[in-house]
Order: C-alpha cells, then sequence, then structure tokens
C-alpha cells in the first residue's frame, strides 16, 4: 500500500494510475476557505466564487451534484454573496461540495478500477480538463511521463483486430 499526500483531483488521477491507494488532502476543505469549488472542466477544474463574474450568475455550482448546496438550489450568485458579506455559510457549504466532489471523483475511480474500465476513465478526464487548441492547454509533460510509466496511452486505443 503507499500513501500520499495529494491535492488537485489530477494528483488523484495521476497518483491512483501509479498505483497510489491511500491518499491524505486537505485541498478540498483549504481551497473552501478561499471561495473555490472544485468543478469538472479544463484544468484546473476549479470555479472562484469570489470572481465579479460569479454574482449574477442564476445556476448552481455543478449540475448533477448531490452537495446540499448543489441539491438545494443554491446559486453562485448566492454564494459570492455570503462570500463577500464574509458569512461563514459560504465556506460550509464550498466544503461540502468540494468534498462531495473529490469521494464522487475516488468512487468514479474505484468503480472504473473493478469495471477494468481504468485506462479510459483517466483518458476522458485528462481530455476534459486539457482540451488543447486555442481555447485550453495542453496536457503537462510530467502528466503525460506518469502516464506513460503507468502503462495508460493517452490516445484512445485503436479497435483491436479479429483474428
Amino acid at each position: 500500500r503507499y500513501l500520499m499526500g495529494v491535492g488537485y483531483p489530477l494528483d488523484l488521477i495521476v497518483c491512483t494510475s501509479l498505483g497510489v491507494d491511500m491518499y491524505d488532502c486537505v485541498y478540498p476543505t483549504r481551497t473552501a476557505r478561499f471561495g473555490v469549488a472544485l468543478v469538472p472542466g479544463p484544468s484546473p477544474g476549479t470555479l472562484k466564487l469570489k470572481s465579479h463574474v460569479c454574482a449574477t450568475q442564476n445556476e448552481i455550482m455543478q449540475q448533477g451534484c448531490l452537495c446540499p448546496a448543489c441539491t438545494r438550489g443554491v446559486t453562485r450568485a448566492r454564494i459570492h454573496a455570503l462570500l463577500t458579506s464574509q458569512n461563514t455559510l459560504a465556506v460550509q457549504l464550498l466544503t461540502q461540495h468540494n468534498v462531495v466532489y473529490m469521494m464522487k471523483l475516488v468512487n468514479d475511480m474505484r468503480q472504473a478500477v473493478l469495471d477494468q474500465t481504468f485506462p479510459t476513465f483517466v483518458r476522458t478526464f485528462i481530455q476534459d480538463q486539457f482540451r488543447g487548441g486555442e481555447d485550453g492547454q495542453a496536457i503537462p509533460q510530467w502528466v503525460q511521463e506518469a502516464l506513460q510509466e503507468a502503462g495508460i496511452s493517452l490516445q484512445d486505443q485503436p479497435p483491436q483486430e479479429e483474428e
């Protein structure tokens, strides 16, 4: 067994690929204190709710999220207002959201391992985070090298030839 102190969701993906199966992570709670929600999407997969852009956004942090804030329809604008007024409820809601996000990520990884679809899960996650081109980032070299070492190709697997 390996124990690893990690932070970003990307760290969990890469470390799991390399065989780490136990984590110590304060990132979800620490980042919540700064008004940041973890969400799927382009790297680094965060939503900065203190940003003025969020002040008028009437959607929840993440569609399909089962945290108390998202299931109760607490909007980004509401959390922004709570943060700017230094109401501790905002940090509590963000902490719950971030922990739910990370638990879902870990559960999804575990299920992909059990289903023997982990490499596909990793490719999908990485492609979502690093979209490349004009609107996105390229996949960092360290991620490519770590996944290569783990035996996970970031290219879609070609169809198997029939024998």
